[in-house]
C-alpha cells in the first residue's frame, strides 16, 4: 500500500513537472496571453482535468512557474544578513552578480525570466499572479532598502536608503531585460559584475575601498 501511494505521488509530481515544462516552452514561444490551458494540456499529453488537478487556472500555473526561479523572501533575508569578510553590502552586490550570471548558466531561469519580462502581458485572468509578483518585488526592494539603511553613513550625500534600493532594482530589471532581448549586448559573467560595481560605487562613498568598483 505504501509503495503504491509513493508511486502515485511520484507520478503526480512527474505530471506536474511535465505541465510546467511544457507551459514554459509554449509561453516562451507564443506569449502567456496567447497560450491556453487547452494547448498546454494537449502539448503535455494530459487531459484538461489533469491541468486543473494541479493548477487552479493559468494565473496559478504562471505563479508556480515563477516560483521555480523566485527565491523565498526569508531565504533572501538570511543570505543578505550573513556575515561578510569585506564590505557590509558585499552580499547584496554578490546576489545581483549571481542573478545576472544565471542568465548564461541556467536555461530554465533564462526562459522563465524571458517569459516574465518579455512574453507576459498581465491581463485580468493573470491578476493573481501579477499581485503575487508585485508583492515579491516590494519585499525584494524592502530587503535591499534595509541593507542600505543599516549602512546609511556609507551612502553618498543626497542618496537615501529608499532611493538606493529602488535604483538598484530598476537597474537590475533594465540589465535583465536588455540582456534577454539581445544576448550579444554584454557578457553576464565578464561585464555584468563591472556594471553592478559601477552602480555601487555611485551609491556608496567607500565602495572602492573594498576593491570592487571605480574610485569615488
Amino acid at each position: 500500500m505504501q509503495n503504491a501511494m509513493r508511486r502515485t505521488k511520484a507520478d503526480a509530481e512527474k505530471t506536474r513537472e511535465t505541465i510546467l515544462a511544457t507551459a514554459e516552452q509554449l509561453f516562451l514561444r507564443n506569449g502567456v496571453a496567447h497560450t491556453s490551458l487547452e494547448q498546454v494540456a494537449r502539448a503535455s499529453g494530459v487531459t484538461r482535468g489533469a491541468i486543473y488537478w494541479h493548477f487552479q487556472n493559468k494565473s496559478h500555473l504562471l505563479n508556480e512557474m515563477l516560483n521555480q526561479v523566485r527565491p523565498r523572501p526569508e531565504k533572501l533575508a538570511e543570505r543578505l544578513n550573513a556575515p561578510t569578510a569585506t564590505h557590509p553590502l558585499q552580499n547584496l552586490r554578490d546576489l545581483f552578480v549571481e542573478i545576472m550570471a544565471g542568465l548564461a548558466g541556467n536555461e530554465q531561469k533564462r526562459n522563465i525570466l524571458t517569459i516574465l519580462l518579455l512574453r507576459c502581458e498581465f491581463t485580468d485572468e493573470l491578476s493573481d499572479a501579477e499581485e503575487r509578483h508585485t508583492d515579491f518585488i516590494n519585499q525584494f526592494i524592502a530587503l535591499s532598502e534595509e541593507q542600505f539603511g543599516c549602512e546609511r553613513v556609507r551612502l553618498r550625500p543626497g542618496i537615501s536608503a529608499r532611493l538606493a534600493a529602488r535604483l538598484l532594482h530598476a537597474t537590475l530589471i533594465g540589465m535583465l531585460s536588455d540582456r534577454l532581448r539581445d544576448p550579444a549586448l554584454f557578457d553576464t559573467q565578464a561585464e555584468a559584475p563591472a556594471m553592478i560595481d559601477a552602480l555601487f560605487s555611485g551609491l556608496l562613498v567607500d565602495w572602492q575601498i573594498a576593491g570592487h568598483g571605480a574610485s569615488a
